[in-house]
């Protein structure tokens, strides 16, 4: 398979301009045009602020509270409370059906964002399903749900700051069945679960007089992400584009190879994974990463994070240990105390760390299951 399966829809040169906090960087996007020039020159931008984003590691969450001012044609935006400061549009040529975009952007990464002061949070996906299988009949496209599943995990596994990718769960998982989930994000020790249809892949054909017909496909989309401990959705959105169907209209495509993915709707797609992605990022980042005890004894124990998520020798942890009750309708409900114990992490490995207590003698009130966080306060 080709590498540009995995990589981001468009590629720019990255010049930073720095001083020790705030810096200018000069970035190159670019966009496929597939509707219009004015929508391609916004994604191109889009695509050029997100590459300066990654590139200085400011928060990617921040691309999302701005991307609706790129709707307007402009050459000079400025924002406040966003650590993107300032974009100077200062080049854009389209070529043979692509823009290319060439911004100068000031960004002053934050010390405060939520992806550097708490450990990556473990997020397992669940196979897209496509809802009417006759939409996937033009070009035979019907394992699209399970290519796009392993598009959008490898997206999370190259550019995520909050999540960790934990795979792809060959169970079913269902926001309605939240003890499924619940026990499955348990096996995985995922913090979240990612559940997604594809509800939309119907073409139009728009019929020329004087040249070939032009096919049009659509890519909708809605997803849920469950919460491995409750089972219950913390977040839901829905997803619709539309892109040029290039291929012969009785041919067999093959979702796994470039053809497919360097194609108008390939990008599209792969546009609409990192929306996903961006969307998460924004929503769900500053949610506490609560890595669970799985083992103690004496004075020692372990918890389910480790140096994929972000966990370092000498980190400080707070303790909460974890209790549940029966409300008065019957319902049962987890309770969370805080302890005024200190875990001090001792060692760490790939997927787990081990931790000292202190004041050793409440060592023995931990239990398996209680919960911590990253700090002390």
């Amino acid at each position: 398979m080709s590498t540009r399966f995995l990589t981001p829809i468009a590629t720019g040169l990255l010049l930073a301009a720095a001083s020790a906090q705030a810096a200018w960087y000069e970035v190159t996007g670019t966009s496929t045009v597939l509707t219009n020039s004015g929508q391609a020159r916004e994604r191109a931008l889009e695509d050029a602020v997100y590459q300066a984003l990654k590139y200085s590691g400011a928060d990617i969450a921040g691309l999302a509270n701005i991307r609706p001012y790129f709707k307007e044609s402009r050459s000079d935006y400025q924002f406040s409370g966003n650590e993107i400061r300032h974009i100077q549009v200062i080049d854009t040529k389209e070529r043979g059906g692509v823009i290319k975009l060439t911004a100068r952007i000031d960004i002053y990464p934050s010390a405060n964002a939520c992806h550097k002061n708490q450990y990556k949070k473990g997020l397992l996906m669940s196979r897209f399903d496509i809802v009417s299988p006759q939409h996937a009949a033009l070009g035979g496209i019907f394992q699209f749900g399970d290519d796009f599943t392993v598009l959008l995990q490898r997206q999370f596994e190259t550019q995520a700051q909050s999540f960790v990718a934990q795979g792809i769960t060959p169970h079913h998982v269902s926001p309605s069945s939240p003890e499924v989930a619940s026990m499955i994000a348990e096996d995985t020790g995922s913090q979240f679960i990612l559940v997604g249809s594809i509800t939309d892949m119907s073409a139009t054909i728009d019929q020329k007089r004087f040249r070939n017909d032009e096919t049009n496909r659509q890519l909708a989309l809605s997803i849920d992400v469950i919460d491995g401990k409750s089972g219950e959705v913390i977040y839901q959105n829905n997803y619709r584009d539309i892109a040029a169907w290039p291929f012969e209209r009785h041919s067999q495509v093959d979702t796994k190879t470039a053809r497919f993915w360097t194609s108008p709707y390939g990008e599209m797609a792969q546009r609409v994974s990192r929306n996903i992605l961006l969307d998460l990022e924004s929503n769900l980042s500053c949610r506490a990463t609560t890595p669970e005890i799985v083992a103690i004894n004496d004075q020692k124990g372990q918890i389910n994070a480790g140096r994929i998520h972000g966990v370092k020798y000498g980190d400080e942890l707070s303790l909460w240990h974890n209790a549940s009750f029966t409300d008065q309708f019957g319902v049962q409900r987890t309770q969370l105390k805080k302890s005024e114990m200190i875990l001090t992490v001792s060692r760490v490995y790939e997927k787990s760390a081990e931790f000292t207590v202190a004041p050793v003698e409440l060592s023995s009130s931990i239990q398996i299951g209680d919960l911590t966080t990253k700090g002390t306060q």
